[in-house]
């Protein structure tokens, strides 16, 4: 899972921080793991069972070493016993089983290991209220103790750069426009493109005459996640404004959220939502969907529209796009904000819960 978006995020961040705290066993490629710095000395035992595979559910009981925790970043959990003494789970959020475009197969499975999740473990952490709220309504809890803790931003990584040189590159890499508005994410259709698309079309171009849309990803996932969008885009005459940039390499993003005119994020089902503090912290001000955990995350240094409507969408980003003192007064907020998310803040946390469980 350390590749993985989201949750690689998460490992990648968090588990140099834990490593000082705790004497770390990791599960996973160690070819992989070992590209990583902080890794190098860490003990890896290999495994490299499917996700969610009976595979994968055989194999962990056996390959859990005798420990005092073992920490599941994902709901995943081993369904039989494991060799620690007490188990920890990390939830993210509960999309498999509010999302409406999963098979009822999919969900009842998901469900299983997701009670699972809850009954077995000593500990159950998430990473926002809106995730416990959801864990609260989706599943069977009873009285156990629900801890959350907030995700961070690294400030080492993301910031406003002054790199003439590599902004040079960066723009001949990615034919990124000088003037465009921001969408990172994935391609899963709760991400709410669709709507962004439309929305887009609707932009008063007369006055934003070079205005593009930069969506970072890959041009032939967004085929898999949405067959639909970029035939939308064709329909709409969109073609030559809305701009896939294919795999950005994670040296390269923080730049291309610095050069962004605006960041938009329509997203209407998130567990916390990591790119619009990530546009913050790079001073680029934020336009949100008021869903799930995104206000929650965002508080009062965002923009906010109703994502299930593209004219809210579309007269949101106009208001944005036209009012210079609104953008910096976001870009001023953002900044603020993200000093409260730190991943050395989201360690301890996690630290605190699994020692006093």
């Amino acid at each position: 899972m350390i590749n993985a978006s989201g949750i690689g995020t998460v490992l990648q961040n968090l588990l140099p921080y834990l490593k000082p705290l705790f004497k770390l066993t990791l599960l996973g490629n160690p070819e992989e793991l070992k590209k990583y710095e902080w890794a190098a000395d860490l003990k890896v035992i290999r495994f490299n069972k499917p996700i969610y595979s009976v595979g994968e559910q055989l194999a962990l009981p056996l390959l859990v070493p005798h420990c005092d925790f073992f920490l599941s970043p994902h709901f995943n959990v081993p369904m039989l016993p494991v060799k620690a003494k007490k188990r920890v789970v990390l939830i993210h959020d509960l999309f498999h089983l509010a999302a409406n475009n999963i098979s009822s197969v999919h969900k009842l499975y998901a469900k299983a290991l997701l009670q699972s999740a809850i009954n077995r473990s000593d500990s159950i952490v998430t990473i926002s209220e809106f995730s416990l709220s959801e864990m609260r309504r989706l599943l069977k809890t009873g009285s156990k103790t629900i801890h959350k803790i907030s995700l961070g931003v690294d400030k080492s990584v993301f910031y406003k750069r002054q790199d003439s040189s590599l902004e040079a590159k960066v723009i001949q890499k990615y034919n990124i426009p000088s003037n465009y508005i921001l969408f990172v994410g994935n391609v899963k259709p709760h991400k709410n493109l669709r709507n962004l698309i439309i929305a887009f079309q609707k932009i008063d171009f007369s006055r934003f005459t070079d205005l593009k849309l930069v969506i970072v990803g890959k041009k032939e996932g967004f085929i898999t996640g949405d067959i639909t969008l970029l035939h939308l885009i064709k329909e709409l005459g969109l073609q030559d404004r809305v701009l896939f940039t294919g795999f950005v390499d994670s040296e390269h993003l923080p730049l291309i959220y610095n050069l962004a005119t605006l960041f938009v994020f329509p997203s209407l089902y998130e567990g916390f939502g990591l790119p619009p503090l990530e546009a913050m912290a790079t001073g680029c001000p934020t336009v949100v969907s008021a869903a799930a955990s995104i206000p929650e995350v965002c508080q009062d240094a965002s923009l906010y529209f109703d994502g299930t409507n593209p004219e809210d969408i579309a007269s949101t980003i106009n208001l944005a796009l036209q009012d210079n003192d609104l953008r910096e007064t976001l870009i001023l907020k953002g900044h603020q904000l993200v000093d409260q998310y730190t991943w050395k803040n989201s360690a301890m946390a996690l630290q605190n819960i699994i020692l006093h469980q």
